[in-house]
């Protein structure tokens, strides 16, 4: 077992792909919105693992869930039946929209988007793709296709599906792309990775219409703003829409592996044999979501979120912050547009005992758990202020 920061990090060092740019931190222990170092030293999450940890860390209801799961049944292909994913099923179906009850599981979002696309293409027969700029949705080849920022897919050029890109909010722009040749356009109600930009809701209507009309599939992904962070269970239930397909991962299954993507019962199944996962659907993880779910639904995550997220947003926009160009966001699912780049302020808040994530190379991402205090949140506007400040 390693014992110091030196050994963690020159082991790391030594073998990692390269993939990752690291932080000269060891993070070795969490509970509830607070992370610790080697050292003891607190850290409060206001990244919550990139949107994982929707409950925090170390939540009891999961941590029990996966410890009797884990002495009962960890695996069981999809071949069998299996009461843990009976269960999650009913339990996705009684949260999403009524017209969506067919479920594909796998075990990350990227692999959702991945399944999705193959959906898409087996249920219309088509082959388009049409997806926004600034959106994200993974870096896997076919995720990749539907990933706005260039410089992520042109090193695969040649190697990954083709899709056009429509301008955000500008429905003329979409209308030009979706033809009786799309099977599917992406869309995040509030776009992550790409900077926090929450859509206008009757642009997204105005998507809802163009695909209905047209035949392609309106797939939202909820990988990051779904699940009760942006104060609804969905973000595009903001726009009152009902989608054709749907992407999850992240915070699903309380911080373990686990994606899904889920469609309108009325477009059918897939032919056995098309697609698969070893590991999707899995006891142990189908588990976890059912506790993440339930315990996501007894601290009614949505009406919490959209209560403190209403707060934090009025205090970022209320406070003297010369640092900052910009605040936007929805629910707790907040972007800090600053007026350089992002790094050193990420670096001066976690000096200060505050770790939070980018969305993009200006943008401060706060994506804390849903789980988080009105006085935790108080103490990362503080802190981002007296960051803001030179203090």
């Amino acid at each position: 077992m390693l014992t110091t920061t030196m050994d963690v990090r020159a082991v790391e060092d030594q073998h990692t792909s390269g993939a990752y740019a690291k932080r000269p931190l060891t993070i070795v222990r969490g509970e509830g919105c607070t992370l610790y170092d080697e050292t003891g030293r607190a850290y409060l999450d206001m990244g919550s693992g990139i949107g994982v940890a929707l409950l925090g860390h170390g939540h009891p209801a999961v941590a029990q869930a996966v410890a009797e799961q884990a002495q009962t049944l960890i695996t069981c292909p999809e071949a069998f039946y299996n009461d843990r994913r009976a269960e999650l099923y009913a339990a996705l179906r009684a949260l999403l929209p009524a017209e969506i009850g067919r479920f594909f599981l796998c075990n990350s979002g990227t692999e959702a988007v991945e399944a999705a696309l193959k959906v898409a293409r087996l249920l219309t027969g088509r082959r388009g793709i049409v997806s926004l700029k600034r959106g994200f949705h993974g870096r896997t080849l076919g995720a990749l296709a539907t990933t706005w920022n260039p410089p992520y897919r042109q090193p695969f050029a040649g190697w990954v599906p083709e899709s056009a890109f429509a301008s955000p909010n500008d429905l003329a722009s979409a209308e030009a792309l979706i033809t009786d040749e799309t099977a599917a356009v992406f869309v995040e109600a509030v776009q992550g990775e790409g900077g926090v930009y929450p859509l206008d809701a009757d642009y997204l209507r105005g998507l809802r219409r163009l695909c209905t009309e047209r035949g392609a599939l309106l797939i939202a992904d909820e990988i990051q703003c779904g699940l009760g962070r942006t104060g609804r269970w969905f973000a595009f239930e903001h726009a009152e829409i009902v989608p054709d397909m749907v992407t999850l991962g992240k915070g699903l299954a309380g911080g373990l592996p686990m994606g899904a993507v889920a469609w309108r019962t009325e477009l059918g199944q897939i032919e056995s044999g098309v697609h698969g996962s070893t590991f999707g659907g899995n006891p142990l993880s189908c588990a976890a979501a059912i506790a993440a779910l339930n315990a996501l639904r007894a601290l009614d995550a949505p009406a919490r979120s959209a209560q403190l997220g209403a707060w934090l947003l009025g205090e970022l926009r209320a406070r003297h912050l010369p640092a900052v160009r910009e605040v936007r966001g929805l629910g707790l699912m907040v972007g800090v547009e600053l007026r350089e780049r992002v790094t050193p302020t990420l670096q001066a808040l976690q000096a200060r005992g505050l770790l939070a994530v980018p969305a993009g190379k200006t943008t401060l991402r706060l994506l804390p758990p849903l789980i988080v205090t009105q006085e935790q949140l108080a103490q990362a506007v503080q802190a981002l202020e007296d960051v803001s400040n030179g203090r």
